[in-house]
This record gives structure tokens, C-alpha cells and sequence, in this order.
């Protein structure tokens, strides 16, 4: 019984053919070790020659394969493995010819290899004199093609591939991550093309190496062969006694035929190392990009044709032979052009097709809107132009790392798209396709803010900061200095929208705050925390848990100590689903966290306190509505409670601090709720929230006469 189930479990047939997969890989892994190692042996033991033979076979083989792979691939890291190849295939060559190198001197005229004598007997062919000669030139000039045109060549190219693709990878990389800030690229994508610019600077350095391997095979072909013609000489005719002009054929003729069987698979390897390199933009295979790149125009062809017939009428020129040709190329013109007016119209109507409105498409009931989006004028697209630096792309990128670090909340990827509808200098920000923000570019210009206190003048046109709505001058490149050296601030284009961005996303964080990302949240959360989401999901459900965090971006709480909020909701959750208690119990696990944000370095807390009486008013005029609590005072309570407090503020920013109000934990959530509209930065503190080891000191009380 226990076989039918293994035999019927998917996973168990997948193990099986895991298991026989495992086992051949370890099978080709332990062939090719012991392959590599036998070459390497070969060049100090002696070799039977009809094993020599069947090894300088697949030598030609195998230099043939890397060539037909070269030329089948349409990536040259697709072949990452070729510089590891090229080393083990020259080794394997050189390791050859040593062996025949030795066979030769040692047996001399008995030699009886079939594949040095087969190809000394092609090339050279009759042993007199002429023969010997032709055989030796013939060889000579492979060696010279070899070695001038193609390795030098391949190794050039293979170190300039190396060195430019290596001072291009910051610039391709910085592309793909300008290409993920902007939504146009998932992370997984973003991460594959990282990889593969790695592999490729890896390929490219490898090959610049590898290419070296090529030209010391050449160098050391011409050694041996000339070692074998000395050699052979020598042994021949001191040793074995042989006449002088019988062992120089004899040798000779050894040597050539050796020379070209260990140079001609040699030459193979490096014409595929020159084609891997040198298709470093190709999009296909190299047959792929011939047939194509040969096939877009039909009039060189036919200009060919009749350059062709003109020099067929000049005498003496074989018109026998140039007037077939000039019709076969007449006869490819032709069909060329009917191909392309065939392909011409295939489209056309394909286009006119796709423009015809379509009755029975449906549309999506669903039309999804930009988490945030940023819409740029026209004027504005340089901005984000890769060629002139994409600037704001940066800018963007920066932003969604340090507003995930200040608040804790991951921003969504940030959609940077032109609007026609804007102004060409005018930018908008949108969340879920709602305008938030917007403002103007002066582009060439520079905004220049006056921090407070300056009173020289310089020459600029009157504008407002889109952030902070503050007075601002807009100053030409030529009166940045001035306007530096007076104190003003000098903010550029992207720095301006960077900025609006930030406070956008500081000021509306709760807004991207939705249910999907909350769950994403809990989710990340879990893999550490398994418990804590567990506790908290157990009593709240994911809407409740949204909204006790909303509820602290909007007062720009980091959330980045999620453990603590968690646990928080966890011991308060069961006694109530109320979203503004759990808030404040929320904020009170961030007790130290909220008073460290508004200290001083030494720790010191100054606060503004309330009058007892009006904070009392402010607890009485809690009211329940069915988006939850709110603050209604009266309208002149509520109106002089708010220039009060205005005032007070004032006078605490005039000395450098931060205006802070302390009151108790039922007035916290009111007070910050009556003031939102009129003071949205006021930070308020509860009692509770206040750690040991910050000292609080009281630098005001905001009363009310008349309302007492």
C-alpha cells in the first residue's frame, strides 16, 4: 500500500526525477573534472598514437560546436561559461601537440598518425620540393591571419568591451533604479537587470583575460612547429642516420600537417571569440541579425546589380561571370521590395483594423488610480530626462527611503507622468487621483527664501514657496551668489518639488494608508513577530488596526516600532474597539519615543500647559458622532482658545523652541482635535506619555480671561 501511494504522489515522482537529476549533474560535474585533469596530464605522458588520433578529432569537434554555439547565441552571456571554455580547449590543443611533437621526434619516419598524415598529404601533397614549399607558405599565412587579424583583433575589442562595460554599470544601474522609483519596473524586474549588468561586467572582465589565451596558442603553434622542423632534422639524420634531404621532406612535411591540425581548430576558437565579443548590442542570433539587417532595403541591391553589369561591360572583366550575379542580386531586389509593400500593407491594415471601435470589448469595472502620482508640465520633462542627468529621479528615490525611516510607513512607488492639461512650468501631485499639491517651475531659475531677519534686496520676481507658502524671490543663475553670500535660501527646481513632496507625504500619510497596505504590514511583521500580530488580529479586525495607525501618521507618529503598537492593542483590545483610546494607549508604548522627538539634546521638554478651568471646558465639550469624538466649544470659547494658544506658540518659537502643549490624557485627543485646522504642526503631549528621563519644564500657560 505504502508503494501505490509513493507511486501516485506527484511529489514523490518529482523527488525521484529531482534525485536522477542530482545524480547525472553529479555525473557531468565528475566527467568533466576528470577530463580537465587528463588534459593537463597529457602534456607530460606519452600518447598511443591511434588515441591521438581519435583525440585531434574531437578537437576539430569541439572547436566546432563553440563556434556553431557562438553563432546560435543571442546573448553573449547567455555563453557565460565560453572564457572557461576557451582556457580548457587551448590546454586541450597545446596538450596535443605536444603529444604528436613527441611521437613524431621518437619514431621518426614510422610515425603513423592518420590525422597529422592526412592533412600534411592535403595541403602539401607531393613530398618533392614545390610541394614542400606550398605546404610551409600555406601554413605560414594561416598562422599570419590568425594571429594580426583575428587575435589581436578579438583581444582588442574584448578589452575595450571590458573597460567600457565597466565604466558604464553605475550609470545603467542608476537607470534601472530611476526606472523603479518611477513605477515603471517591479522590484523583481529591477533586481534581474542589476543581476544580469553583473554578469555581463563579469562575462566582459573574464573575456578580457581569456582573450590572452588565443594569441600564447598562436605563439606557442609557431614554437612547436618549429621545433618539430629542428627537431626532426637533428634526431633524423645524427641520430638515426637518415639522409639529409629525406629527413628535412620527412619533417617537414610532419611538421605542417601537425602544425595545421593543432592551429586549425585554434583558428575556429578564436573566430567565435572575435563574434562573442563583438555582438555586444545584438538582440538575436548572429543568423537572426544578418537576415534581418541585409533584408531592410531593397535599392542597395539593386545599385549592386548594376554596378555589377557596368563592370561586365568593360573588356577584359569575366562578364560570364559578373552577369549572373548582377541577376541574382536583381532577383533579390525584387523580391525584397514586394516583400516589404507586402509587409507595408499587412500593417496598414492591421492598424485600421485596431482603430475600428470594437462593440463587444469590455472594460474593467474596475479603473485603478495611482497610489501617489506626480504630473509634470512639459516644461518640466528634463527633469526627469536620463540624458540630462533625471535629476528629480533621484530626488524621488531618496525621499521614499527617508520617509519610510522617519515615519515608518513604505511609500508606494511614486508615478512620475507629463500632463498636457498643466501649465508647461506647472507641477501637481495627486493621491488616489485627488489633486494635494501643486506648483510652478521657473526653469534656469532659482527660488531664494528669506529665513527671517534679512533686509537686503536683491533683484527677482516675487513668487511663494509651493511647500510652506512662504515669501520667496525667483533669481537667475547669475544672482545666486548674492542672494547665498545675503543669507537667503537658495532652493533649485528638483530640490523645490522634493521638498512639497516630502511635506505632502508627512502631511497626507494617514490617506496612503489603506487596508491593502496595513495587511502588507502585518504580514511582514508576522514572519518575526508571529505572536504579537496574532494577539492583535484576535481582538481587532484589520479596519480597526488601520485606524489606530492613521490616527498617529496623521499627528506624524513613526509607526516604524509596529512590536510596540501591536502589543499596545493586544492588552487593550479586549476591553474596547474605541479607535481614539486605543490611539492614546498606542501613543503611550511611543512614550519615550514622541518625548525624544521634542526634546532638546539634553534632554529637556518644554511645554505649554492649559488653565485648569479651560481644560476642563475642553473635556465638557467632548461630543460622540459617528465618525468619533470631537471638540465642541462654543464659538467664542473656541475662538479665543485658539488665539491664546496661538499667541503662546508664537512666544515659545520666538526664543528657538518647538511649541509643545502638555495636558492631561481625556484632554489630549480633544485639544489636538479643536486645534487641527488651525495649528496642524502643534505637537500635544499627554501626562502619560512622559518618560523618567526627560525633565519637563513649563515655559507657559495658555489662558483665557474672559472665559473664566
Amino acid at each position: 500500500m505504502a508503494d501505490a501511494k509513493t507511486l501516485g504522489n506527484p511529489q514523490a515522482g518529482g523527488g525521484v526525477a529531482g534525485g536522477l537529476g542530482s545524480l547525472l549533474g553529479n555525473r557531468a560535474d565528475i566527467a568533466i573534472a576528470a577530463a580537465v585533469v587528463a588534459v593537463v596530464m597529457m602534456l607530460v605522458i606519452p600518447l598511443p598514437t591511434p588515441l591521438l588520433d581519435a583525440l585531434m578529432a574531437m578537437n576539430l569537434v569541439l572547436a566546432l560546436l563553440i563556434l556553431l554555439i557562438v553563432l546560435y547565441t543571442k546573448k553573449a552571456t547567455d555563453f557565460s561559461s565560453f572564457p572557461t571554455v576557451l582556457l580548457v580547449s587551448t590546454v586541450f590543443g597545446l596538450a596535443l601537440n605536444v603529444s604528436s611533437t613527441r611521437l613524431i621526434l621518437r619514431d621518426g619516419g614510422k610515425f603513423n598518425g592518420q590525422m597529422v598524415n592526412a592533412f600534411s598529404s592535403f595541403v602539401v601533397g607531393s613530398r618533392d620540393t614545390k610541394g614542400l614549399v606550398v605546404g610551409f607558405v600555406i601554413f605560414i599565412v594561416l598562422i599570419a591571419v590568425q594571429a594580426v587579424v583575428i587575435t589581436k583583433g578579438a583581444t582588442r575589442i574584448a578589452e575595450v568591451a571590458a573597460r567600457f562595460t565597466l565604466d558604464a554599470l553605475p550609470g545603467k544601474q542608476m537607470a534601472i533604479e530611476a526606472e523603479f522609483n518611477s513605477g515603471a519596473i517591479t522590484e523583481e524586474e529591477s533586481i534581474a537587470r542589476k543581476n544580469g549588468l553583473q554578469r555581463e561586467v563579469d562575462f566582459y572582465g573574464a573575456m578580457d583575460g581569456s582573450s590572452k589565451f588565443i594569441s600564447g596558442n598562436v605563439k606557442v603553434g609557431i614554437l612547436i612547429t618549429a621545433v618539430n622542423i629542428l627537431g626532426g632534422i637533428i634526431v633524423g639524420t645524427v641520430i638515426n642516420g637518415e639522409p639529409v634531404s629525406w629527413a628535412v621532406g620527412t619533417y617537414i612535411r610532419f611538421a605542417i600537417g601537425d602544425g595545421l591540425l593543432s592551429q586549425f581548430p585554434a583558428l575556429l576558437v578564436s573566430t567565435a571569440t572575435g563574434i562573442i565579443v563583438t555582438r555586444s548590442v545584438s538582440e538575436g542570433t548572429f543568423g537572426e541579425d544578418v537576415s534581418s539587417q541585409f533584408s531592410r532595403d531593397a535599392r542597395i541591391y539593386w545599385i549592386g546589380a548594376a554596378v555589377l553589369l557596368i563592370f561586365a561591360l568593360i573588356p577584359g572583366f569575366p562578364w560570364y561571370v559578373l552577369v549572373p550575379l548582377a541577376a541574382l542580386l536583381g532577383t533579390l531586389a525584387f523580391r525584397l521590395g514586394r516583400k516589404k509593400q507586402r509587409d507595408f500593407a499587412a500593417a496598414m491594415s492591421k492598424s485600421a483594423e485596431a482603430a475600428k471601435p470594437k462593440e463587444d470589448a469590455e472594460m474593467s469595472p474596475v479603473v485603478p488610480l495611482d497610489p501617489l502620482s506626480l504630473e509634470l508640465g512639459y516644461g518640466l520633462i528634463p527633469l526627469v530626462d536620463r540624458d540630462k542627468g533625471a535629476e528629480l529621479l533621484e530626488r524621488v528615490q531618496r525621499i521614499r527611503r527617508e520617509s519610510a525611516l522617519d515615519l515608518g510607513l513604505v511609500i508606494p512607488r511614486i508615478r512620475i507622468i507629463d500632463n498636457m492639461r498643466l501649465e508647461p512650468s506647472e507641477y501637481c501631485l495627486k493621491i488616489k487621483g485627488v489633486d494635494v499639491g501643486r506648483g510652478k517651475i521657473r526653469m534656469g531659475y532659482f527660488m531664494c527664501i528669506n529665513p527671517g531677519g534679512i533686509k537686503e534686496d536683491i533683484p527677482g520676481e516675487k513668487t511663494r514657496d509651493p511647500a510652506f507658502g512662504l515669501p520667496a524671490l525667483w533669481v537667475s543663475a547669475d544672482n545666486r551668489d548674492q542672494a547665498e553670500r545675503a543669507g537667503y535660501t537658495v532652493v533649485d527646481p528638483p530640490s523645490i518639488i522634493a521638498t512639497h513632496l516630502t511635506e505632502i507625504i508627512k502631511h497626507h500619510a494617514a490617506e496612503i494608508l489603506g487596508r491593502q497596505e496595513t495587511s502588507g504590514i502585518l504580514d511582514a511583521l508576522k514572519k518575526d513577530y508571529p505572536a504579537v500580530v496574532e494577539e492583535a488580529q484576535k481582538h481587532l479586525s484589520l479596519g480597526e488596526i488601520q485606524k489606530v495607525i492613521q490616527n498617529l501618521l496623521k499627528e506624524q507618529v513613526s509607526i516604524r516600532n509596529m512590536t510596540a503598537i501591536l502589543e499596545a492593542l493586544a492588552d487593550y483590545g479586549p476591553a474596547t474597539k474605541d479607535a481614539q483610546f486605543l490611539t492614546e494607549k498606542a501613543r503611550q508604548a511611543l512614550g519615550r519615543q514622541l518625548c525624544l522627538q521634542y526634546a532638546d539634546g539634553e534632554k529637556v521638554l518644554r511645554v505649554l500647559t492649559i488653565d485648569p478651568g479651560l481644560e476642563q471646558k475642553i473635556i465638557d465639550s467632548k461630543v460622540e458622532t459617528v465618525s468619533g469624538v470631537i471638540s465642541a466649544l462654543d464659538p467664542p470659547v473656541q475662538s479665543g482658545w485658539i488665539k491664546a494658544l496661538s499667541r503662546a506658540a508664537a512666544a515659545v518659537q520666538e526664543q528657538g523652541w518647538l511649541p509643545v502643549v502638555l495636558c492631561s490624557e481625556a484632554a489630549r485627543f480633544l485639544v489636538k482635535q479643536s486645534t487641527f485646522r488651525e495649528l496642524p504642526e502643534l505637537a500635544v503631549l499627554s501626562v502619560p506619555e512622559i518618560v523618567s528621563e526627560i525633565t519637563v519644564e513649563a515655559v507657559g500657560e495658555i489662558k483665557i480671561e474672559s472665559a473664566v
